[in-house]
């Protein structure tokens, strides 16, 4: 597809399991992608077909991981690493290297609201009410209702509303909960 030498081609190749290998989470296609972009180390069509090549040679795979597809490292990406990470430029290795350590330090909180529902019979609907910070849930409801306008007010007072009603949920569960005894 692009004309270039073998030794390149091997050090994309292996700057690709580095960068999956760095990682202290697993990465997906726009992720990896952004990261090589925005550093220069190649252009957009070499990532892709340098990715798909390694998947189809089984050094790495696509998984699915809480509704994303993210790339892993197989044993054979880890060994091939392991054998010729020292082809590649150090200064790169070092610059990747920090990037990722500054990741680690200096965590993003991401965090998800979500209200869906479906039906479950013919006059009742299940609503699931969740908040997720950093791909893991703080809080989860599911709630039995009779129709899908009230599903769906639910899901909306949910959304605009996460907050304070999870605070008030905490605190009836915690504080009060001595009083109902």
């Amino acid at each position: 597809m692009f004309t270039e030498n073998t030794e390149e081609l091997a050090q994309n190749k292996l700057l690709l399991l580095f960068i999956i290998n760095k990682s202290k989470k697993p990465l997906t296609n726009e992720e990896i992608t952004e990261f090589i972009l925005e550093n220069n180390y190649m252009n957009y069509f070499l990532i892709q077909q340098y990715l798909s090549e390694l998947v189809e040679s089984n050094f790495i795979k696509q998984i699915d991981k809480e509704g994303k597809k993210v790339y892993i490292l197989l044993d054979k990406g880890k060994s091939t690493l392991s054998y010729f990470e020292d082809r590649l430029n150090p200064k790169i290795k070092d610059e990747i290297s920090s990037k990722f350590n500054n990741v680690k330090d200096n965590p993003v909180k991401t965090t998800q609201v979500l209200g869906e529902f479906f039906k479950k019979g013919e006059y009742q609907y299940i609503v699931n009410l969740k908040l997720i910070e950093n791909n893991e849930a703080l809080f989860s409801l599911y709630l039995n209702v009779a129709n899908t306008k009230q599903a769906e007010e639910i899901c909306q007072i949910w959304k605009d509303n996460t907050e304070f009603i999870y605070k008030n949920i905490l605190n009836i569960l915690t504080n009060n909960s001595m009083n109902l005894l």
